[in-house]
């Protein structure tokens, strides 16, 4: 079963030139993401082909629609196998629970996390957008909506995972994009932190795409990775197995 903290982001438009850097990974050090840029472009056979080489797939199409919409969205990713999927928690409660009860009635059930605030936005941007509370406040307020509505965990910023770990306590599974190795570019991301800080901080799960995938050697630099946070002390990886409960190693 793979342990991997490691979520490799699939950061293309061309689901071959996607596939040929894949190529040069292994499923038993990482996992994939594939967004909705790779998604709109391969569909949901490239998944399957992702699934049948052995990679675990977070599904980030993060859904935001009316809940019956949501509903069946999360239906048809979870028939597709995937590890992992989203949802835009400023759908609501009721959105959130619609998708819930969707996963849950299918015959093989992946983690459903929900998104807070994306790590490009800075307080500033929220402030423009109507949201005068700060991105750490607004982060705890939709994640306590998540654990509400029963979902498995929230997307969220390094910088915010220390406060919601304290707060939702060890079984709410966290997933943190916007990590970057030591002397990487932050690229467009706001709020960063190394692999080995999220890990301190609290984060389950790595989301990290161009700093492997633009590397000259990507399998040695996510060796690298896996080295780096192997030193920090950590609580087991929630799991899911294909069709079944999520249990803990």
């Amino acid at each position: 079963m793979n342990k991997s903290r490691i979520i490799v982001s699939l950061d293309f438009s061309d689901p071959d030139l996607a596939y040929r850097h894949l190529q040069r990974l292994h499923p038993d050090h990482c996992r994939v993401k594939v967004g909705k840029e790779l998604f709109t472009s391969s569909g949901p056979a490239f998944i399957r082909k992702l699934i049948k080489d052995g990679y675990d797939v977070f599904l980030d199409l993060k859904f935001h629609d009316i809940p019956n919409t949501v509903a069946k969205a999360c239906q048809a990713a979870a028939a597709l196998g995937v590890w992992m999927l989203n949802v835009h928690v400023a759908g609501g409660r009721e959105m959130l629970r619609y998708a819930r009860d969707a996963i849950d009635k299918a015959p093989h059930r992946p983690l459903l996390i929900g998104v807070t605030v994306l790590t490009s936005m800075s307080s500033q941007d929220l402030k423009e957008t109507g949201i005068q509370s700060g991105t750490e406040k607004q982060v705890l307020r939709l994640t306590r909506l998540c654990r509400e509505a029963g979902l498995d965990g929230v997307v969220c910023s390094a910088q915010e995972v220390s406060v919601v770990r304290r707060e939702f306590g060890k079984d709410f599974c966290l997933v943190t994009p916007g990590i970057r190795p030591a002397g990487s570019a932050a690229d467009d991301q706001k709020r960063t932190m190394t692999p080995a800080e999220a890990i301190a901080a609290g984060s389950d799960y790595l989301v990290i795409g161009r700093p492997i995938i633009q590397a000259p050697d990507p399998l040695q630099v996510l060796l690298a990775i896996e080295r780096e946070i192997g030193t920090v002390q950590g609580k087991p990886v929630p799991v899911r197995p294909a069709g079944g409960v999520r249990q803990d190693p």
